[in-house]
């Protein structure tokens, strides 16, 4: 039996609270929101404008020009946001109602086209506040399509804009929980939210990469991003058209062996063709199950520690990526989504060797020849970091790696086709540096682990006690 609320339900409760009052402004797929709230009675109270503005001319006239030409922008929505709440600041007095608290939804949204070959994307936020006068919070998100209908997404656009306010009002001290209802009476497979920030004094003490987190724990989305700030970002927006270095961990914690590894094929990706600093992103990627390898067995995710390793990878000033994709040939499909230019994933020995292993492929129809085939289809090279065989001393690299005799001429052909490229230019002290062990000693209160970390990154760990620091010895 389903309990959830029904959107009619949410949107008559939103028309009867006599102190919500906003406006209703939606650029792209019609007044797909505020005719829920019209349908249900009594809007009169709730709803002070609703716009559209189809035309350019006239959305610019009213939200100004964009440079860059993208009126289906996380840019456009803010811009929408501020106009509309200013003019009705301006336009309702607080005098003659003193007991109002204000809000305004706006979303700005491309519907699938008529070949069908772009299903379509758009921004949807809300600006309000729990008091009159009280400063203004926002919850910003960004969905992409998955129907094949304009009118399915359309219904779609109205029934999320619903939920959202609903949530927004009704579940202000739950983020989680308003994340969650985002999809009531949504199917899973007809939208992907893919990115979702919180902000102002209602949120003040919301970190966005665990809502980028929720996204993925509650299969809104198969990858989340986040910058060096803290903030989500829209993936297309980071991956669009760039060349894309990626390097996959559990940085638990991040050492001086993964920065060695990222900075030394980083050297190696620039001097390939067309690469220039400009236009390569690179991406520190933890996979899902990465983040399960806490433990623990119970499959839940321990949201200190994966705190812990956000925060240590963001106060290196990189870009981070949340997936759900356990095999590598799903993320470099993933980021072929955005880019057709160079791939290059950088992989030390030890995982490089998980990847020949046939059991990982039970799930795919074609076995590991398929996956390989997406893996390597496009300009993807792996750069190969060795690894110290710790028997013999051994420096293990592309030509002295053991592999099982069937997997010798699949391993050669993609050797002599010049898609794995070794790193020769490593730090040889740092291949004895291992995360796992440097975890134990932080949580034992051992001596000497500080120093296989990045600088800065040991001051950081202490100052917060990160990893379940153990300070008593």
């Amino acid at each position: 039996m389903d309990n959830r609320p029904s959107i009619n339900y949410k949107a008559l409760k939103i028309n009867l609270n006599k102190f919500i009052y906003g406006t209703f402004a939606e650029i792209g797929a019609g007044q797909e929101v505020a005719r829920h709230f019209f349908r249900v009675g009594s809007a009169s109270g709730t709803i002070a404008k609703t716009m559209s503005a189809y035309d350019k001319n006239f959305s610019d006239t009213i939200y100004g020009q964009e440079k860059n030409g993208q009126y289906v922008s996380e840019f456009r929505l803010h811009k929408m946001l501020l106009h509309e709440i200013e003019l009705l600041e301006k336009r309702i007095p607080r005098t003659e109602n003193p007991e109002k608290i204000f809000f305004t939804l706006a979303n700005t949204v491309a519907t699938i086209d008529f070949a069908k070959r772009f299903r379509g994307h758009g921004w949807m936020g809300i600006r309000y506040q729990l008091e009159p006068n009280q400063a203004y919070s926002e919850i910003i998100l960004h969905v992409r399509f998955k129907q094949l209908e304009a009118r399915l997404q359309q219904e779609v656009i109205g029934i999320l804009g619903v939920n959202l306010v609903y949530g927004a009002f009704y579940y202000h001290n739950n983020p989680k929980a308003i994340l969650k209802f985002l999809y009531d009476h949504i199917d899973h497979t007809s939208i992907e939210i893919d990115t979702i920030n919180f902000s102002g004094p209602i949120f003040e003490k919301v970190d966005n990469r665990l809502m980028s987190l929720e996204l993925i724990r509650n299969n809104m989305t198969e990858a989340v991003m986040f910058d060096p700030n803290g903030s989500n970002v829209m993936p297309s927006r980071i991956l669009y058209n760039k060349n894309i270095l990626a390097l996959r961990g559990s940085f638990r914690p991040v050492t001086k062996v993964n920065i060695d590894m990222l900075e030394k094929s980083y050297d190696v990706f620039l001097c390939e063709k067309n690469i220039t600093d400009d236009n390569t992103q690179v991406i520190f990627e933890i996979t899902l199950s990465n983040l399960l390898n806490n433990g623990k067995d119970d499959g839940t995710i321990d949201e200190t520690d994966f705190m812990d390793r956000a925060k240590l990878l963001c106060s290196l000033g990189h870009t981070v990526m949340i997936s759900h994709f356990q095999e590598y040939y799903r993320l470099v499909s993933y980021f072929s989504e955005y880019t057709k230019k160079q791939m290059g994933l950088c992989m030390g020995v030890d995982n490089f060797l998980k990847i020949f292993v046939e059991d990982y492929y039970q799930d795919v129809e074609g076995g590991i020849l398929e996956a390989f085939g997406k893996m390597f289809r496009n300009n993807l090279k792996v750069y190969l970091y060795p690894l110290r065989d710790e028997q013999t001393g051994t420096i293990i690299q592309s030509n002295n790696l053991k592999l099982k005799p069937r997997m010798k001429d699949f391993y050669k052909f993609f050797k002599y086709n010049n898609k794995i490229v070794d790193i020769l230019d490593y730090e040889e002290e740092y291949l004895d540096i291992h995360s796992r062990e440097v975890l134990q000693q932080i949580k034992k209160g051992g001596h000497g682990w500080e120093e296989k970390l990045p600088k800065g990154i040991a001051d950081l760990i202490i100052r917060q006690k990160m990893f379940g620091l153990n300070t008593q010895t």
